[in-house]
């Protein structure tokens, strides 16, 4: 009886911290910034995978309209081929962050091989507007023991995410409003996608219309749209 105990209580650690690789609301492997608490006014938009040709641009335009500042995270060899894009959304006022050079999943992959993904895109981004990025995103979610402290040693600050459009598919715009309106409250940090990590120029024309539609929505509901440094200025997590 004891043995079996043992073993069931081994199966679901073993579940639980395969689990924590993936969730993004999971503290095992790190401390990292979800959201704030509940009750604030805030909401940050993330967009992860570009610059991301055209369609990054076409988001500025979506925020500019609605005086709205987002935070992008950026693959370090999309940014080599555009830095262009990364210029403009820097200059629009947005925040930018690390998201690895080529976007693998950090979970199958030695620290040497992550500390080399995100030291070339931390160059990359420097090269193109003259600034490192301070925050990390890890593809898929994925991150490891040690990930975050990696990426801590660079000077990046993990970011997660509390609501997701599961946009990366490009499925139509009022099938990602329906799935972050009604998830979102204040506080929240929403990923969606600018970009595709299997190469520039993917399809993100329903993100953009998704996003025109959800900042008039949570405009009409008195939301304030924050950065993440913004939204982490009182270093408050979930």
């Amino acid at each position: 009886m004891l043995e079996s105990l043992i073993g069931a209580g081994a199966a679901a650690f073993v579940c639980a911290a395969g689990y924590q690789t993936m969730s993004p609301t999971g503290q095992w492997y790190g401390r990292n910034f979800v959201r704030l608490p509940p009750g604030a006014r805030q909401i940050a938009l993330t967009y992860d995978d570009g610059p991301n040709d055209p369609h990054t641009l076409r988001l500025l335009e979506v925020l500019a309209k609605h005086n709205a500042r987002a935070t992008f995270f950026l693959i370090g060899a999309f940014v080599e081929q555009r830095p262009e894009i990364v210029r403009e959304v820097v200059n629009a006022g947005h925040a930018i962050g690390n998201h690895t050079f080529t976007h693998p999943n950090l979970i199958f992959v030695s620290a040497t091989e992550t500390h080399s993904q995100l030291e070339r895109c931390q160059q990359a981004v420097a090269q193109a507007t003259g600034q490192a990025p301070r925050l990390f995103r890890p593809p898929f979610g994925g991150r490891r023991p040690g990930t975050f402290q990696i990426a801590r040693s660079l000077g990046l600050e993990p970011i997660m995410w509390s609501v997701t459009g599961f946009d990366w598919n490009a499925p139509p715009a009022e099938r990602i409003v329906k799935r972050v309106a009604e998830n979102t409250r204040g506080g929240d940090v929403i990923l969606l996608h600018d970009g595709s990590h299997l190469g520039m120029g993917g399809d993100r024309a329903q993100t953009v219309l998704a996003t025109d539609e959800l900042l008039t929505r949570f405009k009409l509901e008195g939301r304030d749209f924050a950065t993440i440094p913004e939204m982490m200025s009182g270093k408050m997590m979930i």
